[in-house]
């Protein structure tokens, strides 16, 4: 059974910086594409960046050169840096992953989510 466990989320400030990290197992971490996503209060659920297994990266047009997504392949591990944090970057951050190469911005396409971690960016 696939499963997706976040951590590292919590509450800061403007302008700090933050990282996820996402502990995988029950699939064979490697060959899968990893994602992250988010999901604001009454907002609906959104791409946030992604990898696949070659560490080939796409990122949604906020996450451009504020986000990177890497992976660590010996730890089943995925993570999210975020910097130059703002408040509209609050909300549960959510990783996910499925096998096919491409990086999906459809949150539908992914089997495989975690619980979410909260992520609160105070003014």
């Amino acid at each position: 059974q696939a499963t997706l466990v976040e951590s590292g989320g919590g509450l800061v400030q403007v302008g700090d910086s933050l990282m996820l990290s996402c502990s995988a197992s029950g699939f064979t971490f490697r060959t899968h594409t990893l994602a992250w996503f988010r999901q604001g209060v009454g907002k609906e659920r959104e791409f946030v960046g992604g990898l696949n297994m070659w560490s080939g990266r796409t990122y949604a047009d906020f996450a451009k050169g504020r986000f990177v997504v890497s992976r660590d392949n010996e730890k089943n591990t995925t993570y999210l840096q975020m910097n130059d944090l703002k408040p509209e970057d609050t909300a549960v951050y959510y990783c996910t992953a499925h096998a096919s190469p491409a990086v999906n911005a459809i949150a539908s396409l992914y089997p495989y989510w975690g619980q979410g971690t909260r992520v609160t960016v105070s003014s």
